[in-house]
């Protein structure tokens, strides 16, 4: 037996859509924010294996960055999940002090 999966209607879509469109926005909005020192990836420690160093700008970057969230390994193999920096700037974690992302949003 088959069952049917219904999608739910709404009354407003075009105010979805504009909602779903905002939130896309925020989101560039706080990627921008970003200096890429790399803290946050492990930089000064354990890093993500999937971070790099840009040798002629000496800033981080993921080479992974779109499929960059959930479960990754750092170079010396210790699991952790990879989450929007927005969701780790309110907690501290193992030199959060270097993140000049955090730093900016402090003196705001």
């Amino acid at each position: 037996m088959k069952l049917r999966i219904q999608k739910k209607k709404t009354k407003y879509p075009s105010r979805e859509l504009e909602y779903t469109q905002y939130l896309k926005e925020k989101e560039q909005e706080w990627e921008k924010l970003c200096l890429n020192c790399g803290a946050c990836c492990g930089a000064y420690d354990d890093p993500c294996r999937h971070l790099e160093k840009n040798k002629k700008t000496n800033r981080f970057f993921c080479k992974i960055y779109s499929q960059r969230l959930g479960i990754q390994k750092t170079v010396s193999g210790e699991l952790f999940k990879c989450v929007p920096i927005k969701k780790l700037l309110p907690e501290n974690w193992k030199n959060s002090r270097f993140c000049a992302y955090k730093k900016k949003q402090n003196k705001l």
